[in-house]
């Protein structure tokens, strides 16, 4: 259940409150959501304690939501949340696109990959600094010169920049240096990491783990919730399943799901999902087909040179292509 709280609450007031839970024995967690402090509590309460709370003049509602999920779940803003960064926005009627490399190569790769998406219509750069891969001996990304090149880009673009953090310390590193933080498929239940998300006040891009259902998924998302941090958008990247055809299945139904269940922005990773750019279209227009609010995409002006992930990439000249279609399917769905 959800006890919203006035703003202007003074912490003697507030003790009380806890004093009322404490006596009733109930676990909560106190954060800021709204504008606002609340209290979340792991289980519903009795009428009694609830009579009890709303005699408190700064109480102004309880809400009992049944989601395990309660910061996340549609039920508490049904009008969904809209992330807001400058000029890049995502949220309903809000499309992103973003779209770059696997990761940071150099800075003319950089700006010149940022120059042609922006062109073609991305209004934010993904590049990854910091790389998770499976090899220990494969390429581990250019770390902090890799966000300086980003810093860089940004300011003679003035697109907004995302990429990945893998530890608590790289969160702090990359809010330094760039937009949007990005956790990625790897780190999805990595409790310590969502935690140092939530303490973030920039936007976090959540990707969803490869083995998580959807309930898992928007169970970190909450961590970052919880914390007091709101700026989350979700991203869906595909599943491991026992099909061999693409790297990962993309479970499209996935994005009309979460939209039901949760107020949090949707977006789809078709690269990563579909391991080949010839494929990463067609998943591209099903995804803007099922109602996603944007798409994270790998684009390389020399896909074949890349340092990583360089079969799954678009040139700038067929994202620009993609782009198109994708809008006129937005205007059709409608």
């Amino acid at each position: 259940m959800i006890i919203n709280i006035h703003p202007d609450t003074s912490q003697e007031t507030l003790s009380r409150i806890v004093a009322i839970l404490g006596q009733a024995m109930v676990r909560y967690r106190f954060t800021q959501f709204g504008g606002q402090p609340v209290f979340i509590t792991d289980n519903a309460l009795d009428k009694p304690l609830c009579k009890s709370l709303s005699k408190v003049p700064e109480v102004e509602s309880i809400e009992d939501v049944p989601d395990p999920y309660p910061l996340c779940s549609i039920q508490i803003r049904p009008d969904r949340t809209t992330i807001r960064i400058r000029s890049f926005a995502v949220g309903p009627g809000r499309f992103a696109f973003i779209a770059g490399p696997c990761t940071v190569e150099t800075e003319k790769q950089m700006l010149t990959t940022a120059q042609q998406v922006k062109a073609a219509g991305a209004t934010a750069l993904r590049g990854g600094a910091f790389k998770p891969r499976t090899s220990p001996y494969a390429f581990q990304g250019l770390k902090l010169d890799g966000l300086k090149i980003l810093q860089k880009v940004r300011k003679e673009t003035g697109l907004i920049t995302v990429t990945e953090a893998m530890s608590p310390e790289e969160v702090a590193m990359i809010a330094e240096y760039a937009d949007v933080v990005q956790i990625g498929t790897r780190n999805a239940q990595n409790y310590r990491l969502l935690e140092a998300c939530g303490e973030a006040r920039v936007p976090i891009l959540l990707k969803r783990g490869f083995s998580n259902t959807l309930e898992e998924f928007l169970m970190s998302a909450e961590y970052i919730l919880a914390g007091g941090n709101e700026q989350v958008i979700l991203c869906e990247r595909g599943i491991r399943t026992f099909e061999t055809h693409v790297r990962y299945t993309l479970p499209i139904g996935a994005v009309p799901a979460l939209k039901l269940a949760s107020h949090l922005p949707v977006i789809v990773d078709p690269s990563h999902a579909a391991g080949c750019a010839r494929l990463v279209p067609s998943l591209s227009f099903a995804s803007v087909a099922a109602g996603a609010d944007g798409l994270l995409v790998e684009v390389h002006p020399d896909p074949k040179q890349a340092v990583c992930d360089g079969r799954q990439s678009l040139t700038p000249d067929e994202f620009v292509k993609m782009v198109q279609t994708c809008k006129k399917i937005r205007r059709a769905v409608a």
